[in-house]
């Protein structure tokens, strides 16, 4: 869990207490880990998965028995860290994991006889410090920045995914159906959403909505706002959890940003607001202000926007993410802000009449492709970071700014998102701020790890070269 940091005055920063844990001592609390035990044996589990995510934000799991699970909890479990993407050399390979037992869950589709258990866990090095390669700890260490400054973060992130047929366990390029969006009648996935919303409530993740999207082939579910590492955990347990239960039906669900050219891709619109440390209502919430929003609000989307290049490597990570974030298709390319116009990186949402507190702003870049871990530290930065420096947003843009023309954006100021991955790459570079918040370990890695994934990228021979150029050259 965040550490408990003591809170200066609103917007004053103490200094954190240093997370330390020692292998010499408890993990968790004993009565905690028996509590836990008791319940395992009474829902007949007989393996644990102690998860993780690596630098990309995909999902690590080892397997143990339950009779192993109360000495992993009290002392940790050790594993070979140099065998997994972006986190240490071979001869600093010794790490160990401590779960986190707020994030128990039975796996509802692995359920019987031998049921099987999840538990997401911190990732230690051998000194008994966090690791600082572990992305679920860079967003624990940007929640504790917030606290020291009086502030939890909320969000909601609002992920798309695609079902494609499947044939022979191979993955077609043809969708499961045609439907649109909120569609019915030509909603064939309506079912396997039921399913897939079952097994998410099963795993203790509170749903709000399921529904077809705008292309085809395309869902969307929604669960339940919530402060960010709560929802960090929830949008990875998501993503696993989808795909498991897609498989069950034959079919397999992605969460690449731009599967089919044409039409829309798939976004992780986050939903985001800050709340007091001391229980205090939301603090982006003005209900005398044109927008409802707060003049903190607005500091944390100057933050956003002023830094949203430099973050857009995080929130975009693939060569494939900048084929969504084109012109036409429902993506953010400009960088400004809005109420209605959902051409803009950063939206607010109407309040419900009589609910000025559910104030809240919506970044828009972000896909499900991204570490939601890094993704949410980042963006949690950049908006503390208008807040703390006093930022003044710029005035709102509420036109189509897809109509504008260049001369028109330059007369605004309005610049755009990085329009590949090696320009988003060189923008983080020179982002101190996120090179901060990642750590040096991540930020090096993460560029690192991009970099080849784009070199390997341009040196392919694509379909698209070989119909436009092979019968013409």
């Amino acid at each position: 869990m965040v550490q408990q940091v003591e809170a200066g005055t609103e917007g004053q920063a103490k200094e954190p207490k240093k997370r330390y844990w020692s292998p010499d001592s408890a993990g968790n609390d004993p009565q905690a880990v028996a509590e836990i035990m008791a319940k395992a044996e009474q829902e007949k589990v007989r393996f644990i998965n102690l998860q993780f995510t690596d630098l990309m934000g995909i999902v690590k799991s080892v397997a143990i028995p339950l009779h192993q699970f109360e000495d992993a909890c009290l002392n940790g479990k050790w594993f070979d860290g140099s065998s997994i993407e972006g986190f240490v050399r071979i001869a600093e390979s010794d790490m160990f994991l401590v779960p986190d037992l707020a994030t128990w869950a039975v796996m509802p589709w692995e359920r019987g006889e031998e049921s099987t258990a999840r538990a997401i866990c911190w990732v230690y090095q051998p000194n008994g410090e966090l690791f600082d390669g572990d992305p679920r700890h860079v967003l624990a260490r940007a929640l504790d920045h917030a606290a020291a400054l009086g502030y939890k973060f909320n969000t909601g992130p609002e992920l798309e995914f695609f079902l494609f047929r499947t044939l022979g366990g191979n993955v077609l390029q043809e969708t499961h159906d045609r439907g649109s969006y909120f569609d019915l009648t030509g909603d064939l996935g309506a079912n396997v959403r039921k399913d897939m919303v079952n097994a998410l409530e099963g795993m203790g993740i509170k749903v709000e909505t399921s529904h077809h999207e705008v292309a085809r082939g395309q869902h969307e579910i929604d669960f339940e706002y919530d402060n960010a590492l709560t929802t960090a955990d929830s949008a990875v347990t998501l993503k696993y959890t989808l795909k498991a239960i897609a498989a069950r039906h034959g079919l397999h669900c992605t969460f690449m940003p731009k599967p089919i050219f044409g039409i829309n891709g798939s976004g992780m619109h986050t939903h985001q607001s800050l709340s007091g440390m001391d229980g205090g209502g939301n603090l982006f919430a003005d209900a005398d202000d044109p927008y409802g929003l707060s003049s903190m609000a607005r500091k944390f989307i100057a933050g956003q926007l002023k830094h949203a290049r430099g973050m857009c490597a995080v929130l975009a990570p693939l060569v494939n993410s900048y084929k969504r974030l084109v012109p036409g298709y429902e993506a953010p390319v400009y960088i400004s802000w809005a109420r209605t116009n959902r051409s803009a990186l950063i939206r607010v949402p109407k309040n419900r009449p009589g609910k000025p507190q559910a104030a809240r702003v919506e970044l828009r870049c972000p896909d499900p492709a991204s570490n939601p871990y890094l993704a949410f530290a980042v963006m949690l930065r950049a908006g503390l970071e208008g807040i703390e420096n006093d930022m003044e947003a710029p005035e709102p843009v509420e036109e189509n700014l897809y109509h504008f023309d260049e001369t028109e954006r330059r007369r605004r100021n309005i610049q755009t998102l990085p329009a590949s991955l090696p320009e988003a790459l060189a923008e983080m570079e020179r982002d101190e701020l996120v090179r901060e918040t990642l750590g040096e370990h991540i930020f090096e890695r993460l560029l690192e790890a991009k970099r080849d994934e784009w070199d390997d990228f341009r040196m392919r021979v694509t379909q698209w070269e070989l119909d436009r150029y092979l019968d013409t050259y």
